[in-house]
């Protein structure tokens, strides 16, 4: 056999294994209607506690391998989780205001994290969780000398809302320095295409 023709039987089968394999592996169905009303409540819920300074909450609700991951950046727990607490005070003393935390758009879903009984020979996967991407805008006033009314920004983000399924028990991861590779690193079988909501601030009119 030619290289040519080696090569080529090669290439085959690489298409063959990703045509027959990949749909497998990375197959995704949307959450129930009562999932994604129960991901949307806990990030509402999760919202005001931190529109009223609360980001002990925050921190309580983290998911826990991105806390752990979050820590080690940080040079450990304490110093993470003394961080997180310190960001009201952060917020007064540089006359950061939180006025609202609203939802801004349709949440998608997956099902993440293989369980044991996966039977991927037959095509089918016992997925154990749920992940919901929620859009959000947290609104922030600024005061400065220039308005001593401030000026009012809105912050496009989203949460990334996590349970068991049969469970209500949510932990969140916050977007707004996340990236796809950050989310697959935790959760493999989520698409490699796939689009996080839009993070961006600007000057609310």
């Amino acid at each position: 056999m030619s290289r040519h023709a080696y090569a080529m039987k090669i290439f085959a089968v690489l298409a063959l294994f990703q045509a027959i394999c990949l749909p497998v592996l990375c197959a995704q169905n949307s959450a129930p209607p009562e999932v994604v009303k129960s991901a949307v409540a806990s990030v509402e819920e999760l919202g005001k506690k931190v529109v009223n300074n609360d980001f002990m909450a925050a921190i309580d609700s983290m998911y826990p391998q991105w806390k752990d991951r979050m820590a080690k950046r940080k040079g450990g727990m304490e110093k993470l989780e003394e961080e997180l607490a310190g960001i009201g005070d952060y917020m007064a003393r540089n006359g950061v205001q939180i006025i609202s935390f609203r939802i801004s758009g349709p949440p998608k879903s997956y099902e993440v994290w293989p369980g044991d009984s996966s039977n991927e020979a037959e095509g089918e996967i016992n997925y154990t969780k749920w992940l919901v991407l929620i859009p959000t805008v947290t609104q922030f006033r600024i005061f400065h000398d220039e308005s001593p009314k401030g000026t009012v920004i809105n912050t496009h983000g989203f949460q990334v809302a996590i349970a068991d399924k049969g469970k209500s028990n949510w932990t969140f991861i916050d977007g707004s320095d996340l990236s796809v590779s950050d989310l697959r690193s935790l959760f493999i079988t989520l698409p490699a295409n796939m689009e996080l909501p839009p993070v961006k601030r600007e000057e609310a009119k």
